[in-house]
């Protein structure tokens, strides 16, 4: 026996959150975006967080980062969270960019309805400049709240009606259009 009372088994963190990720959207597609250089080397370092990849979700493709559960964030209405991001067809612009903005979760909240200008990362052929965040659903992390939040690309002037109106606002315009919780980046503005 141990001597100071039961010891405690080492958690593997990927079989956890994995686990927690395939309840919520089903089982993850056998191909994992890896980061080249991991998330745990640093911001600085050029570490950026692996990408999940769901297919069987809904009709599309669901990526998530997969290194922020289990990290201290700071406090959002999803709990610890992972970043969501959705596509109609295969895509590398949206994982890519949750992948790099995973490491802002941990010095700054990101709440359902509030957006952020993501300037020119989208590129030059397309009307979305930022993001428009939502809790997507609440998982269980080791007996934890957690959740997902989406990221939907928005226009500016879906921007500025949410500036105006409130992100709920915006996200029910995004739901009756058919646009949510897609991102696509050759669409027009719903508003």
């Amino acid at each position: 026996m141990w001597p100071f009372g039961k010891k405690k088994e080492k958690v593997d963190l990927y079989d956890v959150r994995t686990q927690a990720l395939e309840k919520a959207l089903g089982p993850m597609h056998d191909m994992v975006i890896h980061a080249v250089i991991p998330f745990f080397a640093g911001f600085d370092m050029g570490g950026r967080a692996d990408v999940y990849i769901f297919k069987q979700h809904l009709d599309g493709v669901v990526y998530v980062t997969g290194d922020l559960l289990g990290e201290k964030q700071k406090p959002s209405d999803a709990g610890n969270y992972e970043l969501m991001i959705c596509h109609k067809t295969d895509s590398d612009w949206g994982p890519r960019l949750i992948s790099a903005l995973a490491y802002y979760t941990l010095d700054e909240p990101i709440n359902s309805g509030e957006t952020m200008d993501i300037g020119d990362a989208a590129g030059p052929d397309t009307e979305i400049t930022a993001f428009l965040f939502n809790k997507y659903t609440e998982l269980d992390f080791m007996g934890k709240k957690a959740g997902l939040m989406l990221c939907v690309g928005i226009t500016p002037q879906e921007l500025e009606y949410s500036q105006k109106h409130g992100g709920k606002q915006l996200i029910e315009a995004l739901v009756r259009s058919g646009v949510y919780p897609f991102t696509d980046l050759k669409r027009t503005s719903v508003v």
